[in-house]
C-alpha cells in the first residue's frame, strides 16, 4: 500500500441491504484483484484478505458478482504473495473448487454429517493437489470426536494434521454504534477543535503594525496577491489585510547513491515590518498553499495594515527573491533511513514507521531465500544420513532375525542331546557327545549374534545424533539470520541529503497579503 495509507482496512457491512452488500463485496474483491495482478510475485505474504460469514457471495451452485473475483483469488492471488481467509458455520455453503484451493484448514465442532462429508471431500481435493496421500477414515474418526473450543488444523504442507485447543475469547463488546452514539462520542473533539488558535496569526500579529486603512498604491512592477479567506467573520471582528512576503518554489534532491532523485514544492509567508531589515525568511513559516489558491483582488469591506516602504521599491524584490533561494538552499533538506541489514534506503518523504513496514516483506523474502539456500545445502546431506539410517536399520532387523532363529537352533540342539542322553541306551555314546559339541558351537554363534545386533543398534543411534545435529545446524543458521534481519527493532543510519544552488528554482517572489478578523480581543488568521 502507498506511504501514509492505512495498513489494515476493517469494514463491517451489517449495516446495509442484501443487494447494497453484494455490490460492495463484488467491488471490493474486483479491486483488490487488480491490485493484485499489478504486484511482482513473491513467495512471501504481502497481504492478507478475511472475509466473515461468507455465506451467500460463494455458494457451490449459484454464480453472484462476487463469486468469479473471489475463486480467482483464490487460485492466482497466492503466486503474488496475497492470501485469502474465509470463515463460516456451514462448509455447504462454499464452492467446492474454492475449498479445494484452500491449504491451510481450521475446523471446527460440525454439525451434520453433511457439512462433515463436504469437508472431507474438499480436505481430500487439496491433500490430492498437493501430491500427499489421504486417509479419510481417520479424518472421519478425528471430526466426529471434536468437542468445542477444539479445533482441527490442517496444512497440506504438513505430514499430518493437528488438534488444538482456543483459549477463552467470549467478547461483552457492544455491536455497531448507531448515528446518535457517534455523535455523542465525537461532540468533545468538535468542541476542542474550534477553540484552538492559529499559532501562525500568534507570529504574524507580533511582527505586524496594527494601524489599518486603505489599500496602498504601488508601482505597476510590484505583482500583488491576496491570501484565499477561509473562514467566517467572528462578531464584532473586523477584516484587516497584513502585509508579507510569499515565495515559492521547487527543490531537487539528486543523489546516486541512495537513488534518490525527487523534488519538493516549498512555499514560504514571511512578515514585512518596518525598520531596516523589514524581511527574514530565516523565521518564514511554510505555508501549505497552492499558486493557483492565490486571489487577486481583496474581499470587500476591508481595510490594510500599514505597508513598509521597502516593500513599495521594486528594486527590493530582486534582493528579497535572491536571499529566498539562499535560505532555501541552507535550510531544505530530507533525511533518509538506511537499512545495514538489508542495504535498502527509505524513500522521500516516507516515514520510519512505513520505511518499517515495507522492510518487513523484504526481510521475509531474504529469509525465505536463504531458507531455501540452506535447504539445498542441507539436503544431499541428510538425504545421505536417511539413506544411512535406513540400511542401518534393516541390518539391525536382519541381525535380530538370525539371532532369534539361532537362538531357537541352539534351544533344540540342547534339548534334543539332553533328551538323546536321558532316553538312549548309553548314557555316554558319541552321538550325545556331537549333539553336545553341536549345541556349545550353536550358543557361541547366538552369542555373536546378539553382539551383531548390538552394533547394528548403536550404528542407529550413531547416524540419528547425525541428523539430529544437522538440523540443530539448520535451525541455528536460520534463527541467526531471523535475529540479524529484524526491521522492527534494527537500529537505521540516517543519510542526509542537500540540494545544490542550481537544483533551486523560485517559481514566484510576491507582496502577499494576509486577511486577518481583528477585534478587541486580539486578531485572527483568516486565510489558514
Amino acid at each position: 500500500t502507498p506511504a501514509g495509507k492505512p495498513r489494515i482496512a476493517i469494514v463491517s457491512i451489517a449495516h446495509l441491504s442484501d443487494a447494497e452488500r453484494m455490490f460492495f463485496v463484488s467491488l471490493l474483491l474486483n479491486e483488490i484483484l487488480g491490485w493484485v495482478r499489478a504486484q511482482p510475485g513473491t513467495t512471501s505474504l504481502r497481504a492478507l484478505l478475511y472475509m466473515d460469514e461468507i455465506f451467500g457471495y460463494f455458494p457451490p451452485v449459484a454464480n453472484p458478482p462476487s463469486k468469479q473475483p473471489l475463486l480467482t483469488l483464490l487460485k492466482q492471488a497466492r503466486a503474488f504473495g496475497f492470501g485469502v481467509m474465509l470463515a463460516t458455520q456451514n462448509p455447504v455453503d462454499l464452492d467446492y473448487k474454492g475449498l479445494a484451493n484452500a491449504g491451510t484448514w481450521f475446523i471446527g465442532r460440525l454439525q451434520t454429517e453433511r457439512d462433515k462429508a463436504r469437508l472431507i471431500d474438499g480436505l481430500e481435493g487439496a491433500s490430492s493437489g498437493a501430491g500427499k496421500l489421504f486417509d479419510r477414515q481417520q479424518f472421519d474418526r478425528m471430526l466426529s470426536s471434536l468437542q468445542q473450543r477444539v479445533f482441527l488444523m490442517n496444512n497440506v504442507h504438513d505430514d499430518e494434521p493437528e488438534i488444538f485447543e482456543s483459549r477463552w475469547a467470549l467478547s461483552y463488546l457492544r455491536g455497531p454504534l448507531t448515528k446518535q452514539q457517534i455523535k455523542t462520542l465525537m461532540e468533545p473533539r468538535k468542541n476542542a477543535s474550534s477553540a484552538v488558535s492559529s499559532q501562525a496569526g500568534a507570529k504574524m500579529e507580533a511582527n505586524t503594525s496594527a494601524k489599518s486603512g486603505a489599500r496602498p498604491v504601488l508601482p505597476p512592477q510590484i505583482r500583488e496577491s491576496f491570501l484565499p479567506l477561509r473562514s467566517t467573520q467572528p462578531d464584532g471582528a473586523a477584516l484587516v489585510y497584513r502585509p508579507a512576503l510569499l515565495g515559492c518554489g521547487k527543490v531537487y534532491f539528486r543523489d546516486t547513491k541512495t537513488n534518490t532523485d525527487t523534488a519538493q514544492e516549498v512555499c514560504s509567508i514571511a512578515p514585512l515590518v518596518s525598520g531596516p531589515a523589514p524581511v527574514n525568511f530565516e523565521k518564514a513559516e511554510s505555508v501549505d498553499l497552492n499558486i493557483d489558491d492565490l486571489e487577486t483582488s481583496p474581499a470587500p469591506n476591508a481595510s490594510f495594515s500599514e505597508l513598509p516602504s521597502a516593500a513599495a521599491q521594486p528594486k527590493n524584490y530582486d534582493a528579497w527573491k535572491k536571499s529566498f533561494a539562499d535560505v532555501l538552499f541552507r535550510t531544505q533538506k530530507i533525511e533518509l533511513y538506511r537499512s545495514p541489514s538489508l542495504g535498502e534506503v527509505s524513500r522521500a518523504g516516507e516515514s520510519e514507521r512505513d520505511f518499517r513496514v515495507r522492510l518487513q516483506q523484504r526481510a521475509r523474502e531474504e529469509r525465505d531465500a536463504f531458507a531455501e539456500t540452506l535447504r539445498k545445502k542441507y539436503a544431499p546431506k541428510i538425504a545421505v544420513l536417511e539413506e544411512r539410517l535406513r540400511r542401518a536399520k534393516q541390518a539391525a532387523q536382519r541381525e535380530q532375525e538370525q539371532a532369534s532363529q539361532s537362538t531357537w537352533q541352539a534351544a533344540m540342539t540342547v534339548g534334543a542331546s539332553i533328551l538323546g542322553a536321558f532316553m538312549g541306551r548309553k548314557t555316554v555314546s558319541a552321538a550325545n557327545i556331537g549333539r553336545a559339541a553341536t549345541a556349545a558351537r550353536g550358543m557361541g554363534r547366538t552369542w555373536k549374534e546378539r553382539s551383531d545386533v548390538a552394533r547394528a543398534e548403536e550404528t542407529i543411534g550413531a547416524v540419528e545424533s547425525q541428523i539430529a545435529e544437522l538440523d540443530a545446524q539448520f535451525k541455528a543458521e536460520t534463527d541467526a539470520l531471523a535475529m540479524r534481519i529484524d526491521p522492527a527493532t534494527e537500529t537505521f543510519e540516517k543519510t542526509i541529503i542537500r540540494p545544490k544552488k542550481t537544483d533551486i528554482t523560485v517559481n514566484m517572489l510576491t507582496l502577499a497579503w494576509a486577511p486577518y478578523w481583528e477585534s478587541d480581543s486580539g486578531a485572527e488568521a483568516a486565510w489558514q
